[in-house]
């Protein structure tokens, strides 16, 4: 893995988010789970997102993600406006530009690895061949294989093939190691920044669990609904060197 952290920037960005609002309503209360979030990230970068349970950082993903929408504010993925968009659009979006991985890995139990990726080939534009995706995170010996036959890290990658196998300009993840111990956790974040390197996907990783930091571009780190701070890391370290 390269050391230097920072990237060529072009001048279109793949996220812009400004002043961007949620708030949801239970009853008479109100809870402000996003207070104005000004965030960019651009084409290739690798971004942890930091922060508590209840900081916001899971409602960030979900808006810029297509999946849930935001109060107020404005936010971008390139020239679409992802705040207006039509429900038909949002579904377009994540299909055509997002790959998702969540801390569950949402396997279907009756099909295979390679079979579970096929799930998403066959409704995506230009998909790669589900082998291909298998073996980019270092799971082509276990592609016939059904879940149950495969430990947690392992079914996180499938996760990942799945995600990754419709070519996605962004790859948005949930706590991807959150149900993983150390040592299989890092064998996943091998797989993302694999992904990131090779194919060049934008790539956010929600995360409560600050060694990960250490593996990317930049660092977001959200408290009570808002950006904190915002780091750069000088070196990245390789998810081989990450413990916790």
């Amino acid at each position: 893995m390269g050391s230097a952290a920072a990237l060529e920037r072009p001048d279109k960005p793949v996220f812009v988010t400004r002043g961007l609002t949620k708030v949801y309503r239970m009853g008479a209360v109100e809870v402000q789970a996003l207070r104005g979030i000004d965030f960019t990230a651009h084409p290739g970068e690798f971004v942890v997102i930091l922060g508590p349970s209840g900081s916001g950082k899971s409602t960030f993903l979900n808006i810029i993600g297509g999946l849930d929408r935001a109060t107020s504010g404005e936010a971008y993925f390139q020239d679409h406006d992802l705040i207006d968009a039509s429900e038909a659009a949002l579904t377009r979006y994540r299909r055509d530009h997002v790959g998702f991985v969540f801390q569950f890995y949402n396997l279907v139990p009756s099909l295979t690895a390679r079979e579970n990726v096929e799930l998403v080939t066959e409704i995506a534009r230009q998909p790669m061949d589900a082998r291909e995706a298998l073996a980019l995170v270092g799971l082509s010996d276990r592609s016939e294989h059904f879940p149950a036959e495969l430990s947690g890290g392992e079914q996180q990658r499938v996760a990942i093939a799945r995600a990754i196998a419709k070519r996605p300009e962004v790859l948005l993840c949930d706590e991807p190691t959150g149900a993983l111990d150390s040592a299989t956790g890092v064998k996943v974040l091998e797989a993302l920044t694999r992904v990131n390197e090779e194919m060049g996907a934008t790539t956010l990783v929600i995360t409560h669990n600050a060694a990960i930091r250490d593996i990317a571009h930049r660092v977001v780190s959200f408290a009570s609904g808002r950006i904190a701070v915002i780091e750069t890391n000088a070196a990245r370290k390789p998810a081989a060197a990450v413990s916790w």
